[in-house]
């Protein structure tokens, strides 16, 4: 079946072309992400990420891109954090959310917009905080003041760069994206994980390499079904005449998703659990009681069950949060009843919000310690197995892009070809 899938995928000439725009694009990132910015240099800085295991983590979404201090170093995250702030902003600026919620594409569209210009100081002010970082920790040389302006110029020129890759595919290609960028910086690390554990090989190993990828096949499984698990709730519609014509009167049902927050939580949490250790990196070099204060702030947040903990505490906090502000009941509620539809048993209205909030609330739970647990299950697993290379197959961030986008992308493949299959007949 999947064969005949992929053979009717590169018969037709239009998916064809979609393909190969995308992966062409992704050459391009790559190729960007090894360019390194002009008058740095990136000796010391690869030694660094492979000892700093929260550096190392931000340098797996850059696809090394980070490590090799390139063009596109920042990758994606200002323009997400631009977004997230700005969808964050809907809740303080009535404005703001009737635009992005009630003025349809046109309203979309300038919000993403305001987004993309939000994307510039956010990337200049990045660009010059790594630059800082790296000089405080004595990666990089004093640089004139000619070359720090052209290195943070440089910087954000390659983010929006980025973003304007990713916008291209969303609009020529197949998927999202910007989520298929991030894909193909996750994966890329892949080759380069197989090579050092084939140099570093220890036949001794093999009983811990089985066992990490008999728990990474586990956990895999464990996310995908997670992922596409839904909570339906039946809904009716009334039957309603217009004219010579009756309308309504049909059962649907109304999906919640087990994890409705996708992996946003993990990413907050993950931002929220960087400042304390940047901080203290940043001063931890200065004399005094400062310097004293942040050496302890980074050796208490650095201990493995400290940051275990309050990573799976703020991914919990953060699913709650982040599934509120996008997830309206009484919205939905409204809507509902304007459109003729109800819950069987539940009064339309007041109720019909209760109703779904108990119910949200009530899934909310499994999906919000799904991505707690997900979210340490790295550690863990390689703590218990001592295999490094591949750890994002057994959890985090990571695990849940990759699977994400894999089923995201065969849905709207699938939906090509059917769709292709009935323009035949």
């Amino acid at each position: 079946m999947w064969f005949q899938k992929l053979t009717s995928l590169f018969k037709n000439k239009e998916l064809r072309d979609k393909i190969i725009f995308v992966l062409s694009l992704f050459v391009v990132f790559r190729i960007a992400a090894n360019v390194p910015i002009p008058g740095v240099g990136i000796e010391n800085l690869r030694q660094f990420f492979n000892t700093n295991q929260v550096f190392g983590l931000l340098n797996i979404f850059t696809g090394g891109a980070l490590s090799n201090f390139s063009i596109v170093m920042l990758g994606l995250g200002p323009y997400i954090t631009a977004t997230i702030i700005l969808q964050l902003l809907t809740m303080i600026f009535p404005a703001l959310e009737k635009l992005y919620k009630e003025e349809g594409e046109a309203g979309r569209q300038k919000f993403n917009q305001y987004s993309r210009l939000l994307t510039i100081p956010l990337a200049m002010f990045e660009g010059y905080g790594m630059i800082a970082l790296f000089q405080r920790q004595g990666l990089l040389g004093n640089l004139s003041p000619l070359t720090l302006l052209s290195s943070i110029a440089t910087i954000t020129a390659g983010a929006m760069f980025l973003m304007w890759i990713g916008e291209l595919i969303s609009e020529k290609g197949l998927g999202n994206g910007i989520s298929l960028l991030i894909f193909a910086g996750i994966v890329a690390r892949l080759p380069m994980s197989i090579f050092e554990t084939f140099i570093t090989w220890n036949p001794a190993k093999i009983p811990s390499y089985l066992l990490f990828f008999a728990s990474a096949i586990i956990i895999i499984t464990g996310v995908v079904l997670i992922t596409e698990a839904r909570r339906n709730i039946p809904v009716s519609y009334a039957k309603r005449v217009r004219g010579n014509k009756m309308y309504g009167g049909v059962s649907t049902y109304l999906p919640l998703n087990v994890n409705p927050a996708g992996v946003m939580p993990i990413i907050f949490a993950l931002s929220i659990l960087l400042f304390p250790g940047m901080i203290a990196n940043f001063l931890g070099t200065s004399g005094g009681l400062v310097g004293a204060i942040a050496q302890r702030v980074g050796a208490f947040f650095s201990n493995i069950w400290v940051h275990g903990i309050f990573y799976f505490l703020l991914v919990i906090l953060f699913t709650y949060f982040y599934t509120m502000v996008t997830f309206d009941p009484k919205n939905i509620s409204s809507n509902l009843q304007k459109m003729g539809g109800f819950v069987p048993g539940v009064r339309p209205g007041e109720s019909t919000a209760a109703f779904l909030k108990l119910i949200l609330n009530r899934v909310l739970f499994t999906g919000a310690v799904f991505l707690g647990l997900i979210a340490v299950l790295p550690s863990i697993i390689s703590g218990s197995t001592g295999v490094q290379g591949f750890t994002f197959l057994v959890g985090g961030t990571s695990l849940l892009i990759v699977v994400s986008v894999i089923l995201d992308t065969l849905k709207q493949v699938n939906a090509q070809l059917e769709m292709r299959e009935y323009d035949t007949f």
